[in-house]
């Protein structure tokens, strides 16, 4: 059975914000999106603590806190260390990639430059979160 997700999107384009919650609005479970800009906004939102979010879907390239800084202050904190974090990104640097796992992430998609292709992976990402057993505070 899947669930709805609380999902912190850390996206700094418009489209691809745009792209992600026209995806994740046409599935059949009712996920809910909350936006961030940038990581600074991201860290912001997550102070509050007030929705914890299941899973955080991260861009690595973005102004003020770029997604590794990101990842980096997230770890460090005990509270939201724990939070499945999965790259979408552009980047297919392996650099970037195994500087991500090794902060920890959860999973590392490459943003496809076909729609179809994005469609299929992003629906795959949620769902395969939406029947994963989450840490709940």
């Amino acid at each position: 059975m899947s669930k709805a997700l609380n999902i912190l999107l850390i996206e700094d384009d418009e489209i691809e914000v745009m792209k992600f919650n026209r995806v994740v609005g046409s599935m059949k479970v009712n996920h809910k999106i909350i936006e961030a800009n940038n990581g600074e906004d991201a860290i912001e939102i997550l102070k509050i603590k007030d929705v914890v979010p299941d899973i955080i879907v991260l861009d690595l390239n973005m102004p003020k806190i770029n997604g590794i800084e990101f990842l980096g202050i997230l770890k460090a904190d005990d509270y939201l260390k724990y939070i499945p974090t999965i790259i979408l990104s552009t980047s297919n640097n392996q650099k970037d990639l195994l500087e991500c796992y090794r902060i920890g992430i959860a999973g590392y998609v490459i943003k496809p430059l076909k729609y179809d292709d994005y469609v299929e992976r992003i629906t795959k990402l949620i769902e395969y979160w939406s029947v994963n057993e989450l840490i709940t505070n």
